[in-house]
């Protein structure tokens, strides 16, 4: 596929963003498949308006304080957070628990918010931070309102040939649950990506089922389990509250 320079501007700032830690110009390289002198140009360009900072003694390169102001306007003025933010404070103040906006983007989950719980909660979600994976009710309620097209290929690529199960029977299974959750209007899972952690999610569709974000609510699995069907109405109706909003904005 060929990439135009702004796009190939645009992977550079994406691949800093997801990453965990600062970059080396060839680890841009090998993950982005352009040559070294490419690499270089972008990021000259993209220091000068501060979108990428270089490490003044490692060299490495990490997200520039513009980044901040762009992550400032997005929390303030979106559309979307300012319609979820409400929703979401009043999903954890009625639980008790930890409430999440997940988008999916680029091939991964990401945070876009969380309001955490007053109690203690070992849990993977970060605001601002993407994980590539197929586990856990976030990612499987995002998947299933995602276009097959887009699907298949993940789960292909997460779901390998194994001794004991062929990687196609794996793709059809999951597949089947993802079918499941469309019907159901929403997804729970346990232990899946947090050991002890039980979460729901549920979409946020506009007209024509166009996925927006998911609405998580995670808590431990000692305490959910005397909540479930409880929290799982809360998150569907928290979620059905944001979509309403969206539509009146």
């Amino acid at each position: 596929m060929t990439f135009s320079p702004t796009e190939r501007a645009l992977q550079i700032l994406a691949l800093l963003a997801r990453a965990a830690e600062p970059v080396s110009a060839r680890a841009m390289v090998e993950a982005l498949d352009v040559p070294l002198s490419t690499v270089y140009r972008h990021l000259q360009i993209l220091k000068k308006w501060g979108w990428v900072q270089e490490h003044a003694h490692t060299g490495l390169y990490e997200p520039g304080p513009m980044s901040v102001q762009l992550a400032h306007g997005f929390d303030q003025h979106s559309w979307l957070m300012q319609a979820a933010r409400p929703e979401l404070e009043a999903l954890s103040s009625r639980t008790g628990e930890s409430a999440g906006l997940l988008c999916f983007l680029h091939g991964h989950i990401v945070c876009l918010d969380l309001v955490e719980s007053q109690y203690a909660l070992r849990c993977s979600f970060v605001k601002g931070v993407a994980r590539s994976t197929i586990r856990g009710a976030s990612a499987k309620a995002l998947l299933a309102h995602l276009p097959e097209a887009l699907v298949q290929p993940l789960l292909v690529e997460a779901l390998p040939d194994t001794a004991d199960q062929p990687g196609n029977t794996a793709v059809m299974q999951f597949s089947a649950c993802l079918q499941q959750i469309r019907e159901r209007g929403y997804a729970v899972s346990e232990h899946e990506v947090d050991q002890g952690v039980w979460g729901v999610s549920a979409p946020v569709l506009l007209p024509r089922a166009q996925l927006i974000a998911t609405v998580s609510l995670m808590a431990p699995s000692q305490r959910a389990s005397h909540h479930i069907t409880e929290w799982i109405q809360q998150t569907c109706l928290a979620a059905d509250r944001i979509r309403q909003r969206l539509l009146h904005r």
